[in-house]
């Protein structure tokens, strides 16, 4: 599976991150699938983010480090880490997020045996002190473009597409759901599959927006098929009510106690 087209552009947005993105590239470096390569961009931390990630740029040619001029968000820095990616297929992993040794060999796998273009895993959550949490995510078999628009099913840390099929995404400065907004032009030039095993881990921090009220979530998903999906207010509205009732039900079935 090493050859030349099966390159993996892993896209990885930083801010601040210098307790955890050492780790997190450690897990790239231990996978099993080696034809990848590591587009880390950082948006301007305040931190010792750079330094560390140096040290192992200097050490890997594979890991390539670039830094936003100025601060615009995980959205830009994501945008700006796809517009350099040169591999047949893209992988995300935010910068505090770990991922199982053959992640990439077992996605890249199943992809290809099954002919499919846009998959993502289960994954499982962890502490900040990488202590699991007790709580496996997965999510339905396939997902259409009418599924994909009812609620954002993948956990991004899992999610790979075929660049040929899919091409360069681009998507608003959104400061929550940029994944989510991917994800919907994604889905409009392929179904999405699942994977069902538990390849990555998702880092639940104290702080972070993913813990954020109800109200805020409500105001970003509007935000969300307003300004990315250019919806009008009455089909951004029926669309937040839709995710709100999917939420719960997600929740209900496809979260479940290790």
């Amino acid at each position: 599976m090493n050859s030349s087209t099966d390159l993996v552009s892993i896209i990885t947005p930083t801010y601040n991150c210098a307790s955890f993105i050492g780790r997190t590239i450690e897990c790239v470096l231990r996978q099993t699938y080696t034809n990848w390569e590591l587009l880390i961009v950082d948006d301007c931390s305040s931190d010792e983010t750079k330094e560390i990630v140096k040290d192992f740029v200097q050490r890997d040619s594979r890991i390539k480090y670039f830094k936003l001029d100025s601060k615009s968000g995980t959205a830009i820095a994501r945008n700006h880490a796809l517009s350099l990616a040169s591999g047949h297929y893209i992988a995300f992993l935010d910068s505090d997020d770990l991922w199982v040794e053959n992640k990439l060999e077992k996605q890249i796998r199943f992809m290809k045996e099954h002919g499919i273009k846009f998959s993502y895993t289960q994954y499982e959550e962890i502490d900040e002190h990488d202590n699991p949490r007790g709580r496996l995510v997965t999510g339905p078999s396939k997902i259409s473009k009418v599924g994909m628009f009812s609620y954002c099913w993948p956990g991004c840390l899992t999610v790979m597409y075929e660049r040929d099929t899919v091409g360069t995404i681009s998507i608003p400065a959104l400061q929550k759901n940029n994944d989510y907004a991917m994800w919907l032009k994604v889905i409009r030039k392929s179904d999405c599959y699942l994977l069902p095993e538990n390849l990555a881990k998702y880092r639940k921090r104290e702080g972070s927006t993913s813990n954020s009220s109800y109200l805020s979530l409500i105001k970003w998903h509007y935000r969300l098929f307003r300004v990315a999906e250019s919806a009008n207010h009455l089909l951004a509205c029926i669309l937040t009510l839709n995710n709100l009732v999917w939420g719960v039900t997600k929740k209900m079935i496809y979260v479940k106690k290790l």
